[in-house]
């Protein structure tokens, strides 16, 4: 399959809002000889088609093909400049910024006091707004004005900066070494998994252990609380400890709601905050915590004050709607959930642009697991085999693996029996490749290798034998895992007392929530 070709250029102009295109179009004709620069008829060309197309550009005969790539640069920085003057960008980081560069044109023409005037007002915003290490900067600004320019009225101004330039170091330095384990452990997610032995388990712990620094946690500020909670958090998935997960997504969504305008500056990090909330409660099965804490997450997205942007909805419709797909799975409510399935592909569409592709596998993975609960096997395995056949994307294995193991039992469900036995080798080829296979997969796997020999009359038989070794890994802390991904225990109940999966799963529900 072909892929739309992709230029940044084109890909920021498609991204801008109407009036984010009128305010460009009124910066570049602020001044009368840009009003037919080449640039903005570039501009104009990129707004009205469609599909990125360098010949159709060309053919224009506005610019040369040797000096297309010069203009286009132009014309992205010029977009840049444009929207870094929207005051719908204006953040506190920006704001700070801007005042540490007028503070610094200031010096270079020598109005010290000026100078020192502003970078202190914006020195006082940046550790209000726990912007440290643009304090730092400007501390660093401040001491190289004093050394040239004494202010003999505060005799005491060098000692005064020196220590509160080694504060903030110390501050920077312990955030930095927090958000570098933090980023580690998440890349070390990404590589492994989750752990699936007291091998692993050991590796891990010592890992994190050797690289958390030491800290006092009264001493620390908002940044660094926030990245102490994200390496715990990391440390906690990877040992598959979701009680724990608990714990330190509960302290960092509660960091943010102690300290409420931190909410509308760190927008993204809440977000993902709510999100690792929601998974773990997701994991631990707790249904009304889950329940109560989605509606609050999506109510509050949905309060003027709270911040948007393109990133912001991306993010927010991603976690929203991959946890609205949750709720539904914990219910048991698959036909409830399948209007669902309508309104997040027609989203994916304005989203296309601000969601990476293995987040949209991801939600089709989703919508194949709603379609399989609710008995539409076809319609599972024309999502599925979107993943399958997607052979550029990298993906975490488990979640390719799972895909596949979905895919050989909804075309078994689905009776299409007549290329099962080459499903099967194709699917157990793939999962031989991977490494430290789960023993539920090596069981399901075994089982589904000897369909073909079973008569059918003995095949409740052998799902009852299936049944009763996978259950012994229910509980199993490293073994349980697989069970997230697809219920196979439900599946096997549901062929044992011919009853359709959903059915199975919501008694277990209600048995559980009385």
């Amino acid at each position: 399959m072909t892929k739309e070709q992709k230029d940044n250029l084109f890909v920021l102009i498609k991204s801008l809002s109407k009036s984010e295109k009128r305010q460009f179009k009124l910066y570049v004709g602020r001044l009368g000889v840009n009003e037919e620069s080449k640039f903005l008829k570039l501009f104009n060309i990129l707004d009205k088609i469609n599909v990125y197309d360098e010949a159709a550009i060309l053919k224009k005969g506005i610019v040369k093909k040797q000096q297309l790539s010069n203009l286009k640069a132009h014309l992205y920085k010029q977009i840049l400049i444009s929207l870094r003057l929207n005051p719908s960008h204006q953040d506190i980081r920006i704001q700070i910024r801007e005042q540490l560069d007028f503070a610094t044109i200031l010096y270079h023409k020598g109005l010290y006091k000026q100078s020192l005037k502003i970078l202190d007002k914006a020195k006082n915003l940046a550790i209000l707004n726990e912007e440290k290490n643009a304090a730092y900067e400007i501390v660093d600004l401040e001491k190289v004005i004093e050394s040239q320019y004494i202010t003999r009225s505060i005799s005491s101004r060098a000692d005064e900066l020196t220590v509160q330039a080694k504060e903030l170091s110390m501050q920077n330095v312990l955030a930095s070494k927090l958000s570098n384990l933090s980023l580690q452990l998440y890349g070390l997610f990404l590589k492994m998994g989750y752990i699936k032995n007291d091998e692993d388990y050991q590796i891990i712990t010592k890992y994190f252990n050797d690289r958390l620094p030491k800290y006092d946690i009264n001493k620390l500020g908002f940044r660094e609380k926030l990245w102490l909670y994200k390496s715990y958090l990391w440390y906690s998935f990877l040992t598959v400890d979701f009680l724990s997960c608990y714990k330190y997504a509960s302290k960092w969504v509660d960091l943010f709601y102690d300290n409420k305008d931190m909410i509308a500056l760190n927008p993204v990090f809440f977000l993902k905050g709510n999100n690792y909330l929601l998974e773990s409660l997701f994991y631990l099965n707790k249904h009304e915590k889950f329940k109560f804490s989605l509606l609050k997450l999506e109510a509050l997205t949905k309060e003027k004050w709270f911040p948007t942007d393109d990133n912001i909805e991306g993010l927010a419709f991603l976690y929203i709607y991959n946890n609205k797909f949750n709720l539904h799975f914990i219910e048991g409510s698959f036909e409830a959930g399948l209007p669902l399935v309508e309104e997040v592909l027609e989203r994916l569409k304005n989203y296309k642009n601000r969601i990476d592709e293995h987040h949209i596998m991801v939600f089709y993975y989703k919508i194949a697991s709603m379609y399989f609960g609710a008995g539409d096997n076809k319609k599972c395995i024309y999502y599925l085999e979107k993943i399958i056949s997607n052979k550029s994307l990298q993906m975490r294995e488990d979640l390719l693996c799972f895909s596949r193991i979905l895919n050989l039992v909804a075309h078994y469900e689905a009776g299409l029996d007549y290329n099962l036995d080459v499903l099967i080798k194709s699917t157990y080829k793939f999962l031989i490749k991977m490494e430290d296979l789960y023993e539920v997969q090596k069981e399901f796997i075994k089982f589904l290798r000897g369909l073909g020999d079973i008569y059918p009359h003995e095949v409740k038989g052998e799902f009852i034998k299936l049944h009763k070794k996978l259950k012994t890994y229910e509980n199993d802390p490293y073994q349980s895992r697989s069970f997230l991904y697809l219920d196979i225990i439900s599946w096997l109940e549901s062929k044992i007392e011919n009853r359709p999966i959903g059915d199975i799963i919501r008694d277990k529900f209600n048995n559980a929530s009385t």
